[in-house]
């Protein structure tokens, strides 16, 4: 079995939601992770409307994990979910992850997990030191998608790759940027899988419609 998941920042749906629904479409995931999805007003519609766009139906988060957001295909079934919110710092935006148990019909059920990291380097070593813990008590396969707002010699990259590996790096592509679209020098995005994964395929979508539809590129793995 082949699970294909991309994970996404979208931009808070800033950017060109045709272009999106698109590059999405194109994509074909079993499991979106998505940053910047709605999260205020009215929320569970519009990650509802946002998932129908997309061919998927909303799995978990929204405003319990402040942006992040689980979607699947038919094909994956979502058994459980929980979410952690990180502390707020004063002046700062609130930040979480989102958790999904899920399994394939017929397969053993793994866990997707979905974070976007604080832009201030003070706050986001403390965010990565909560979410690190949170993972490793995970019992099942995890395949993790984040924007962690800084690039790869980080710390909190460092630290949340102390058990999970970075797909990129395991693929060759570690050199590959994600952000910004229209010149792409840094690589802010991740996809960290436990080791029992079998990677099978990642790369950064890196096409015109993706520069529309949002300020990241997505990425996209193929596990099995």
């Amino acid at each position: 079995m082949t699970l294909r998941v991309v994970s996404y920042n979208v931009h808070s749906l800033r950017d060109d939601l045709s272009a999106l629904a698109a590059v999405v479409r194109g994509l074909d995931p079993d499991v979106l992770i998505v940053q910047e999805a709605p999260r205020r007003w009215r929320w569970r519609t519009k990650c509802a409307q946002l998932a129908d766009s997309f061919g998927l139906v909303m799995g978990a988060g929204g405003l319990p994990s402040l942006g992040n957001v689980i979607m699947t295909s038919l094909r994956v079934r979502v058994r459980e979910t929980w979410c952690l919110r990180y502390p707020l710092t004063p002046g700062r935006h609130m930040r979480g992850a989102v958790f999904a148990r899920c399994e394939v019909p017929g397969r053993e059920p793994f866990t997707v997990a979905g974070s976007h990291l604080s832009t201030d380097d003070a706050e986001r070593p403390r965010q990565a030191a909560l979410l690190a813990p949170a993972l490793a008590a995970v019992r099942e396969p995890i395949v993790v998608g984040l924007d962690l707002n800084e690039t790869p010699d980080g710390s909190s990259w460092g630290l949340l790759t102390e058990r999970l590996a970075d797909a990129a790096v395991l693929a060759g592509r570690g050199d590959a940027g994600t952000f910004p679209c229209r010149a792409p020098d840094r690589r802010l995005d991740a996809v960290l899988l436990d080791p029992c994964w079998e990677l099978r395929d990642y790369r950064v979508h890196e096409t015109a419609q993706a520069v529309l539809a949002s300020d990241h590129y997505p990425l996209v793995v193929d596990l099995a």
